[in-house]
């Protein structure tokens, strides 16, 4: 076992230490598959059609700004980023400043923009404040956000009880966007299995989202990893269930 336990550990080392530079927002060099069809909308689909009819647009946390400059590539608009984690400040404006994009270093509950600065406000997977993203809308903008859902990988807390359960904020962001005076014109959740390769797929997602796992150490939990390898593996990989969730809000004119 002291062998076994020894060898594991050695081959999530890379992943361990590649986790530890992680900057930026997409994960393109990790090994999962969807098992299930995806959600049946498409965020960056539906950001863009919005952001061709805008004359300003912010991005709330948005990471390297990566999806940010997908999203409005080619187009003539006002165009702003927030981002709270400063090595990602860094990483963003690299990326955004050469495309005449601004990246603010802030809260993104706590939005430094006077009130009715945006057409659209745009939102993946940051935490929000309804009445933040109401305020700083124009009258006939539109807020759209696409967010994980309450309980995203439910298998992990047989594992790691400490598992973190997100508020429902598929609920509470709608009811929040109405109390604003925002009207809501779509709000759809869809569920999926996904399939990471390997441990060590899985564990660089939890170091690079420790809100999932909180503290966790792969080194000292390895007996746990292994016995979650061990439950988890199928012929498709280690299955585990995603909840994203999406909504679009608009402030009458």
């Amino acid at each position: 076992m002291m062998r076994h336990r020894a060898l594991a550990v050695s081959q999530l080392r890379p992943y361990i230490e590649r986790a530890r530079g992680f900057s930026g927002w997409t994960f393109t060099d990790v090994n999962v598959r969807h098992l299930d069809p995806r959600a049946p909308w498409d965020y960056v689909a539906i950001a863009r059609d919005h952001a061709s009819r805008a004359r300003s647009i912010v991005d709330l946390g948005t990471g390297g700004g990566e999806r940010f400059a997908e999203i409005t590539a080619g187009l003539n608009a006002r165009l702003v980023a927030t981002e709270e984690w400063d090595v990602n400040v860094r990483v963003a404006t690299d990326r955004l400043r050469p495309l005449g994009i601004d990246v603010l270093g802030a809260d993104s509950t706590r939005l430094p923009f006077r009130d009715a600065s945006f057409d659209l406000v745009l939102d993946r997977h940051e935490a929000l404040d309804p009445a933040e993203c109401a305020r700083v809308a124009t009258s006939g903008g539109f807020v759209i956000t696409q967010q994980v859902g309450h309980d995203e990988w439910p298998e992990l807390r047989r594992f790691f009880p400490r598992k973190t359960t997100f508020p429902d904020h598929f609920h509470e962001y709608q009811r929040g966007f109405v109390a604003a005076g925002l009207v809501i014109d779509d709000a759809r959740w869809h569920q999926e299995r996904v399939a990471f390769a390997t441990l060590g797929d899985l564990v660089y997602m939890l170091l690079t989202a420790p809100w999932y796992v909180g503290d966790l150490d792969p080194v000292a939990e390895i007996d746990t990893l292994l016995a979650l390898d061990d439950a988890l593996r199928t012929d498709d990989g280690i299955v585990l269930t995603e909840m994203h969730y999406i909504i679009v809000a608009s402030k009458p004119a």
